[in-house]
């Protein structure tokens, strides 16, 4: 099931995700770095967050946190458990956002994804996103898709 994420009960274990997940993924973040850590909470507290689990009241399996600004749909971080990979749950939570992000206006969708992370880039362009630029500085490629 696809549900709002519960700060209270759900940012612990979406912390974790994302400390063993995605950030050994990253050149420019590291599992150790204390500030990164810090403001993830922050960070996931603004914009909208959806949590993927198996009951309203387990935890996440998976989940992603995106913006919606104007006209555009940001897709900011999309995790999902080692264990439950290949089930259709990253799909299953960028289609949900792609859905709000169209019903409140957004026409283009835009996300960023490490050089470092072939899985992901995949899904992505399965999805319909085009990669449009590389940046060799944050070794990371952008990507957009038209939602019109």
């Amino acid at each position: 099931m696809i549900r709002a994420r519960r700060a209270r009960t759900d940012d612990q274990e979406i912390i974790r995700l994302i400390k063993q997940e995605l950030i050994p993924l990253s050149y420019t973040a590291s599992p150790r770095d204390a500030q990164t850590i810090r403001e993830l909470s922050k960070r996931i507290s603004d914009g909208v967050s959806l949590v993927h689990s198996r009951t309203r009241r387990s935890l996440p399996t998976g989940f992603i946190h995106f913006y919606i600004r104007g006209d555009l749909l940001l897709y900011d971080l999309l995790v999902v458990h080692p264990q439950h990979r290949g089930k259709q749950i990253g799909t299953t939570l960028m289609n949900q956002a792609e859905t709000q992000g169209r019903q409140n206006g957004a026409k283009i969708a835009r996300l960023f994804v490490d050089q470092s992370n072939p899985r992901a880039q995949r899904l992505y362009a399965r999805l319909g996103f085009q990669t449009v630029r590389y940046y060799s500085d944050l070794r990371c490629y952008e990507m957009l898709k038209a939602l019109v």
